[in-house]
């Protein structure tokens, strides 16, 4: 049955008037009367009367809004698709990932009617502390009076998709902190080095970036999935990789039946899964009203970290820029310290030691947590098997809860407030850096924060 057709019998088989306008979420106690999910129960007592027929959210239709939430949720997970997944255990907060080391090779000889000595196998347990996340939204009697459309089906419909995202972003960012990184054709040593959007040298992907990377995985034993390394790419670096000649789509394929969700094609023994939330490296901007700044002395800066600009008419407040990363020229400093017209420039955020500039007046100072002229810089994540882990969104890893009409008790007098929404229980760990490579690159576009 549709949920169409879910909601339509249900409204038409048990509710009338007000009741099918209110639709799920209605009140049937005040007071010291609470409303739960299984029964309305008196808080002096802790006694829970079940509900009659037609009253509260039936079994069903808590498991039918539960699938949902997770239904809509799934869609976003593509950086969940090729982890090993664990549940998350009960009565724990920490979950145990497990891998195991490859058997040496045996090159002895053995020696007849002698057994040899066996051998151990070898297992590492990593460790993970899950932690807690969730949102929800609160409706209003008069809204679920008065709306047309099914308003718990929309907000379950908008949450599943906001956790969704949610997950995948926590997810995602465990990815893009591994440690092996390959900045575009290995032709420059840092994300900050990376051009994009010039007439020529830029830094683009290309297929000679995942032959590289592919080598590597390769030369690790990285396992592949399903017969290919994997990879999370996002549509600006598709754009970039899909005019090769050499480019496969999906029903190219030897086998079209088996692709992943969101893949898109393949290349050098690659399959990619393209995503809008594969991480992107954005740089913000220098100030509210610009971008960037410019050096603001006459006879210009030498061998100083002390570097005047002109930012009282952008809008840079005293202190506004610490913490920041700054490129001038081909130097990159962190800003220790900075008033509205100064910024005193280390080498990293330890302040150990000094950042010295020698420039010219008016050298633009660019935002340097990205590429070259802060430039967008784009992670394509290519891996093996058993890569790394995460819990799994059933059995606990993602809730759909709701508080209906009068639920809050005395906090609600009127019964005008309900809230539905989701919590999850998540955790993911890199579990083999050998068997993931992040590489950065530029783009033709430049899509901003995600």
């Amino acid at each position: 049955m549709s949920m169409t057709e879910t909601m339509t019998n249900t409204d038409t088989n048990t509710m009338t008037g007000t009741q099918a306008k209110a639709g799920f979420l209605q009140h049937f106690a005040s007071g010291t009367q609470i409303q739960g999910t299984e029964g309305v129960s008196d808080n002096t007592t802790g006694q829970v009367s079940p509900y009659g027929a037609g009253e509260g959210l039936s079994a069903e239709m808590r498991t039918y809004y539960s699938d949902y939430l997770i239904d809509n949720a799934e869609p976003y997970l593509c950086h969940e698709l090729f982890a090993q997944k664990h549940r998350i255990p009960r009565g724990a907060k920490t979950v145990s990932f497990r891998k195991y080391d490859p058997l040496p090779k045996r090159t002895t000889p053995i020696s007849e009617g002698i057994t040899p000595d066996g051998q151990d196998l070898r297992v590492s347990v990593v460790e993970a502390t899950v932690a807690q996340y969730g949102g929800y939204v609160e409706l209003t009697d008069l809204l679920l009076m008065s709306a047309v459309d099914n308003t718990l089906c929309m907000a379950t419909k908008l949450l599943g998709a906001q956790a969704g995202r949610t997950l995948d972003t926590i997810t995602r960012e465990v990815l893009a902190g591994g440690t092996n990184v390959q900045y575009g054709e290995d032709a420059v040593s840092a994300r900050y080095l990376l051009e994009g959007g010039k007439s020529s040298g830029n830094h683009y992907l290309t297929v000679d970036c995942i032959r590289r990377a592919v080598r590597f995985l390769k030369s690790q034993n990285a396992e592949k999935i399903n017969g290919s390394y994997v990879a999370i790419i996002h549509p600006d670096v598709s754009y970039d990789l899909m005019n090769d000649d050499n480019w496969k789509y999906p029903n190219q394929y030897a086998d079209p039946a088996h692709i992943f969700e969101g893949e898109i094609g393949k290349i050098e023994g690659v399959r990619f899964v393209e995503s809008t939330e594969a991480k992107i490296f954005h740089a913000p901007d220098l100030a509210a009203d610009t971008r960037t700044l410019l050096v603001n002395a006459s006879s210009g800066v030498s061998n100083t970290n002390v570097i005047p600009f002109d930012g009282s008419a952008a809008g840079v407040a005293a202190s506004g820029l610490v913490g920041r990363w700054v490129l001038i020229g081909s130097q990159r400093g962190y800003v220790g310290a900075s008033t509205v017209n100064s910024m005193t420039l280390y080498t990293d955020s330890t302040k150990s030691a000094a950042m010295n500039v020698t420039c010219a007046d008016n050298t633009v100072i660019y935002p340097g947590e990205a590429g070259a002229e802060g430039r967008d810089v784009y992670a394509t994540l290519v891996m093996g098997d058993n890569a790394y882990g995460t819990t799994e969104l059933a059995a606990g890893g993602l809730e759909h809860i709701v508080k209906q009409l009068g639920s809050a008790g005395s906090s609600d007098p009127l019964n005008q407030r309900a809230t539905v929404g989701w919590k999850a229980n998540k955790v993911t760990v890199r579990l083999v850096e050998a068997f993931m490579v992040r590489i950065e690159t530029t783009s033709t576009f430049e899509s901003g924060e995600n």
